[in-house]
């Protein structure tokens, strides 16, 4: 179990990462730097067409399924099989990851709807309708959208996220090295295809990842893990 001492240690640093990268992307250039290697402003298309199949099915409706899928099955799981020893053993851990599958994109899309910055491709810069706004740096007093925005943080990447909540089904440092790297890289993808076909900048993804780690990390705190 966490002691509190330990748990404000790892959330203070989680924290404190949060707040720098926040500062990071505020202050500068980096998000449209990168995007623009991802946009053709001669054809004025992205690198990747959303409508392509494959990418589509791999890393966005497929990866988004499976995710839904393994936690329901764990719920269902959890309420079916409740007396047999192994769930009996692990509760509390298979419990967090229920949890923080349903949670944190839950926090995630309300975080979403209060934001209101519009996505890369929405902007006027890859032919969109927006001007590029950020936390720090909002729509001008003489414009303002007919409807709010939702594009930060990342909301499709959170369910990847989430499942970082797997890092504590394991006891030993090496194995919950290997599942936090394994996580990170999964979920990173369904980030970055997001970014490659103009609905993302990277801050929203790194935001989101951030967020999530403090949710799990707050999660196992009051689960007693």
């Amino acid at each position: 179990m966490t002691s509190i001492k330990q748990l404000f240690k790892s959330l203070g640093l989680s924290i404190g990462l949060l707040l720098a990268t926040i500062m990071l992307f505020e202050s500068s250039h980096l998000d449209i730097s990168l995007q623009d290697y991802f946009y053709n402003f001669n054809t004025q298309s992205w690198l990747v067409n959303r409508d392509a199949f494959w990418p589509n099915l791999i890393f966005y409706d497929g990866a988004k399924s499976l995710i839904i899928i393994f936690v329901l099955s764990i719920l269902v799981g959890l309420i079916a099989f409740r007396k047999h020893p192994l769930i009996q053993t692990y509760q509390r851990r298979l419990w967090l990851i229920v949890l923080a599958g349903i949670s944190i994109p839950l926090l995630i899309g309300a975080l979403k709807a209060t934001t209101n910055i519009p996505c890369p491709r929405d902007i006027d810069r890859y032919g969109g309708a927006y001007p590029h706004v950020s936390l720090w740096h909002r729509y001008p007093d003489t414009y303002h959208p007919a409807e709010k925005q939702r594009c930060y943080p990342a909301g499709h990447a959170s369910g990847g996220f989430a499942l970082l909540a797997l890092v504590f089904l394991f006891n030993t440092r090496r194995a919950r090295l290997i599942i936090f790297s394994v996580v990170l890289v999964l979920a990173s993808s369904m980030g970055i295809y997001k970014m490659l076909i103009g609905d993302h900048f990277l801050s929203h993804t790194i935001i989101t990842a951030l967020i999530s780690w403090i949710g799990v990390r707050l999660l196992s705190y009051l689960l007693k893990i």
